[in-house]
């Protein structure tokens, strides 16, 4: 193994879709915050793993591209984990500034589908 390849150990674990790519979800340390959902293929890890800058690759454009490498809005990698089924990996992150695109300050802040009820007696809202 060079140090241009995934660990063989590891890259066995992955379950990848039909692209070749594993989800990757970005989660603020600490907090837990869930920051944004991103696309993983082997040498996007790798370069992860290897660097503790969060690497993804991006299906649009079909490239790689460092969290805030262009915005200045970064991502530090404190851990890296790989869920049970190994088709999602869990990036524990320091996010520096915005984690969306919009410039909020996570993919999850602007679509509330269903919100905490303010009790646990409140009722649940009929669709």
């Amino acid at each position: 193994m060079t140090d241009e390849t995934l660990d063989p150990t590891i890259a066995a674990l992955l379950k990848r879709n039909a692209d070749g790519l594993v989800c990757a979800v970005a989660q603020q340390h600490g907090s837990g915050e869930v920051l944004m959902v991103g696309w993983m293929d082997d040498e996007a890890l790798r370069r992860t793993l290897a660097t503790r800058r969060a690497t993804y690759f991006s299906r649009s454009r079909q490239e790689y591209w460092v969290k805030g490498e262009t915005s200045g809005h970064a991502q530090h990698v404190r851990e890296v984990r790989l869920d049970c089924d190994g088709d999602t990996v869990l990036l524990i992150v320091d996010q520096v500034g915005a984690a969306c695109h919009t410039g909020d300050r996570t993919c999850f802040d602007a679509r509330v589908l269903l919100a905490e009820a303010s009790s646990p007696s409140d009722p649940a809202p009929r669709p």
